[in-house]
């Protein structure tokens, strides 16, 4: 398939001079599945200084995006907003999660948001522990009221050491528990200045390992029920990369995790793991990339499910060649086809985002060449048969990682795209709607 540039002007021009109807999109069906996709922008309702975005749709079919607003000489704010379809619009004013002069703030290590089919909001942040550069916990906290009021939070972990836990990812357990994952550094504690090490540089480069004898660290995973406590605490994996994100899916047969390993040989593979009933599965490969990597390439993958259908979207780097890798399951990850190569070369960035429903997959992923970052986005049948489409959705001021990850979501046959653009040196979130013309 041949590349379609869209060119996004997020203007007031272009969106009805701010005031007016947001242009309405329609669900794309199998009539309409072989035509380009109408790409509109989103006016989002987060303000300049604002990043860390993350998509979410609740079982009602609204999108919630959240984010971390960074204003100077102020503390952080933790926000979201819900957006309702079926009205084209968002809430009439953002809600405030928390704040404080503790929360931790990264490019690549960011907060989430979450519904559970009761009704309840769950949120996750970081919250700095100790001095030491990557000393934070992962905090949790509970609205019953839709985001106007929130439980204390709650650090998910118990080990009370000052190291690094974050790259988290949340799911629905049932109708009223929340299932969280995230990578636990209780081990490194003491080994040596592993925790002073610049956890986040870049991206491929990423930062060096531990030393040969440091503690590792660990993936590991608990449920909380609406009183904020563990029911259920479990150790997934004891050796797992540094700062590559997590992400998690629910198929027909429970929540499938997908991470990347570390082996001692330093393999950086993509790996997955399922809840059945209260076990996790032995950890297993996407794919055998082989990918030897002596450091963290800040580069985590992205999963998306539909019963048993499930496709993971993942950078790798076999050969020091990096790629954008795209592989299917039709057994809720007990196996995986061979993948898909959807881009590879020296300006590949990764950063992928991806998302699944009954008419096709759509993957969203970063490229840099010459300084310049573009946003691109491919469209495939749901067994990954056939390319539909390939899109550039945006050319981004901002270039390196201050252009974050991008995030995307699917609602109504509709998908929603966020990313960070830096402007006049300072982040903001911008967004855009894809679906059949209305």
């Amino acid at each position: 398939m041949r590349l379609r540039t869209t060119v996004l002007l997020l203007s007031c021009a272009l969106l009805a001079a701010c005031g007016g109807e947001t242009p309405r999109l329609q669900a794309v069906d199998a009539a309409t599945l072989d035509a380009p996709v109408r790409i509109e922008p989103w006016l989002l309702p987060a303000a300049e200084g604002t990043s860390a975005p993350d998509l979410a749709v609740a079982a009602d079919g609204r999108v919630m995006l959240s984010w971390i607003d960074s204003q100077p000489g102020r503390r952080h704010l933790f926000r979201f907003s819900n957006w309702w379809p079926g009205d084209a619009r968002w809430d009439v004013a953002p809600k405030t999660i928390a704040l404080g002069n503790r929360m931790f703030v990264n490019w690549a290590d960011t907060p989430h948001i979450l519904a559970t089919p009761d009704g309840a909001v769950w949120a996750h942040w970081l919250q700095k522990s100790g001095a030491e550069p990557y000393a934070y916990d992962v905090a949790l906290a509970r609205s019953r009221d839709g985001g106007a009021s929130w439980t204390p939070p709650v650090v998910v972990h118990d080990d009370n050491t000052r190291t690094e836990h974050g790259f988290v990812s949340m799911w629905p357990q049932g109708d009223s528990l929340l299932g969280i994952a995230w990578l636990d550094g209780r081990a490194t504690a003491g080994a040596g200045d592993a925790q002073a090490r610049d956890a986040h540089a870049g991206h491929q480069g990423g930062h060096a390992a531990s030393a040969p004898g440091d503690g590792a660290m660990s993936l590991r995973a608990a449920l909380f029920d609406g009183a904020m406590q563990p029911v259920l605490e479990s150790t997934l994996d004891t050796r797992v990369c540094d700062c590559c994100q997590t992400d998690v899916a629910v198929t027909s047969k429970g929540p499938l995790l997908v991470y990347r390993g570390r082996s001692p040989d330093e393999i950086r593979d993509v790996l997955v793991t399922r809840l059945e009933g209260n076990v996790w599965t032995a950890p297993r490969r996407v794919h055998a990339d082989d990918w030897h990597m002596p450091a963290c390439p800040v580069n985590g993958p992205a999963i998306a499910a539909d019963g048993e259908h499930v496709v993971v979207a993942w950078y790798t780097a076999p050969g020091d060649v990096p790629q954008v890798r795209l592989a299917r399951s039709s057994d809720s990850g007990d196996s995986f086809g061979d993948p898909l190569v959807l881009d590879e070369g020296d300006a590949v960035q990764g950063r992928v985002a991806v998302a699944l429903d009954t008419q096709q997959v759509h993957v969203a992923w970063l490229r840099e060449e010459t300084g310049v970052q573009t946003l691109l986005l491919a469209r495939y049948t749901p067994d990954l048969s056939r390319e539909l489409e390939r899109t550039m959705v945006a050319t981004l001021q901002g270039n390196g990682r201050g252009t974050g990850f991008p995030k995307l979501a699917v609602s109504n046959g509709i998908a929603h795209l966020v990313w960070t653009e830096v402007v006049d040196g300072r982040p903001q979130l911008r967004g855009a709607r894809l679906g059949a013309g209305g």
